[in-house]
């Protein structure tokens, strides 16, 4: 029993030993828990998006692209607006002279066409908004990926996003890589683009 005891108690005292020492090895003068990164070496930048979306190509050209589709989804919704609107000022004006059932039948019939064209803009407008969904998206994404390739080259840490949105109040011009991220992405969009007709011409 006393043999138990002793050996219970050398277990705890070299337990204690390496709880003492590994609680003090961890931490620095201060007390406090030692990181990976001392926060004064902590490796920070920041880009400015409203200058990544104003000079972007990738975003540039897309934004025309889904300008234009947008444009033809609304001048083939105003044309069968218009159509319908043309079918309805034709039943009022020959109205007086239809029967009850023929007016009835018009009626239903305008009637469903007016929903189907309420339909239909919901439609368009719900196509708009996933095609606007996926551009952002895609764009995250390839913003993301540039700077996670870049700050692994750089060293850099934590990479800002500088706007009036932001919580970022201020950022020393030293800390902006906007320029280069710029300069990074549309190339890395024109090496993109040649290799794509590269690939349609085979």
């Amino acid at each position: 029993m006393k043999n138990l005891s002793l050996i219970l108690s050398i277990v705890l005292l070299v337990a204690v030993s390496v709880l003492y020492y590994l609680h003090f090895s961890t931490k620095g003068y201060n007390g406090a828990a030692s990181t990976n990164t001392a926060v004064g070496d902590l490796t920070l930048a920041y880009i400015n998006s409203d200058s990544v979306l104003r000079h972007y190509d990738f975003l540039k050209e897309n934004k025309v692209v889904l300008e234009e589709k947008t444009k033809k989804m609304d001048s083939d919704y105003r044309n069968r607006a218009q159509s319908l609107q043309s079918e309805i000022a034709a039943y009022q004006r020959n109205q007086s002279t239809l029967t009850i059932g023929q007016a009835r039948a018009l009626e239903e019939d305008l009637t469903k066409k007016q929903q189907n064209l309420q339909l239909y803009q919901q439609s368009l407008s719900q196509e708009l908004m996933n095609e606007e969904s996926k551009l952002n998206k895609e764009l995250y994404d390839r913003i993301t990926a540039f700077l996670k390739k870049y700050s692994t080259q750089n060293g850099l840490q934590v990479v800002f996003k500088y706007d009036p949105t932001s919580d970022v109040l201020y950022g020393g011009a030293s800390l902006d890589i906007t320029a280069i991220v710029m300069k990074g992405l549309n190339e890395e969009y024109v090496i993109e683009k040649a290799a794509a007709a590269v690939g349609e011409g085979e």
